[in-house]
């Protein structure tokens, strides 16, 4: 998928909500524990009643790597869905990864050819031969970690190197890097305030934002500092609209709590 075919459905749909499928069997429906595969078909309910309301969905892969090889199939099982279904919707997978050579080209197989995912998340610590070869993949996106909504952030990513803030640096330098216009960015909502010079060294690029919700980020001062001449934003939420309920209505109860979002959206929007 392209970035201008995202952000066609962004207009389309006056949404750019990103949910997160993050399944924890400890918090879906105890009903759905009764079937053959409780975690896709939590997850299909959930893109059912959701599909019209977000542009992307991302599935954290932490949460189907605990579960071994029943959660990886889930997983698999997900993205088919979604790829068949509704092609037109933006894909992430929540990985996080980050090597060397030979090792990120096969985690970006992995993720792009195998499961077919339009973009995954990577760590840029180990620096731009651990990010190029996931960039070397037409119509795919990588989405670097750039600066993250956990307190940790101050430990490392806005600390002063050589007179400017490591998160700065990393986002100047990955300008750099062979095909980097697939490049988006992984930037926390919990540090609104630094839209403004994010914005000033990546003016188009899409970033992911997390942390709208449940973690306390406020959606209209992302809008108002992050957003670009192209939308440029995918405002992710997982646990506020995935476990709205854990009730039989779980599914409906997401799609009011997403519709909730979009309708923010959509007042943003013409605005």
């Amino acid at each position: 998928m392209t970035t201008q075919q995202l952000t066609d459905q962004i207009i389309k749909k006056k949404s750019f909500l990103c949910i997160g499928l993050d399944v924890d069997l400890n918090k879906i429906p105890k009903h759905l524990l009764e079937t053959e595969d409780p975690i896709f078909q939590f997850n299909k309910a959930i893109i059912d009643a959701t599909h019209h309301l977000c542009v992307a969905y991302k599935p954290n892969t932490a949460f189907y790597e605990a579960y071994g090889l029943k959660g990886w199939k889930a997983l698999e099982k997900t993205i088919k869905y979604l790829n068949k279904n509704h092609p037109e919707i933006f894909t992430i997978a929540d990985a996080k990864r980050g090597d060397i050579g030979n090792t990120s080209t096969m985690y970006a197989k992995a993720f792009f050819e195998d499961l077919a995912f339009d973009s995954v998340t990577v760590a840029p610590y180990m620096g731009k031969d651990s990010v190029e070869p996931f960039l070397a993949f037409n119509n795919k996106h990588t989405i670097m970690l750039a600066l993250t909504s956990n307190q940790g952030a101050f430990d490392f990513q806005t600390k002063q190197v050589d007179g400017k803030e490591l998160y700065k640096q990393v986002l100047e330098t990955s300008k750099t890097w062979q095909n980097s216009e697939n490049l988006m960015y992984v930037v926390g909502a919990t540090k609104a305030e630094y839209f403004t010079e994010i914005r000033k060294i990546v003016p188009n690029s899409f970033l992911l934002v997390p942390g709208v919700g449940a973690q306390g980020g406020n959606l209209q001062d992302v809008c108002k500092y992050g957003m670009s001449d192209n939308v440029g934003l995918l405002i992710n939420s997982s646990r506020g609209i995935i476990y709205a309920s854990n009730n039989i209505d779980f599914a409906q109860a997401a799609a009011d709590s997403a519709k909730a979002l979009q309708e923010q959206m959509e007042v943003i929007l013409n605005n």
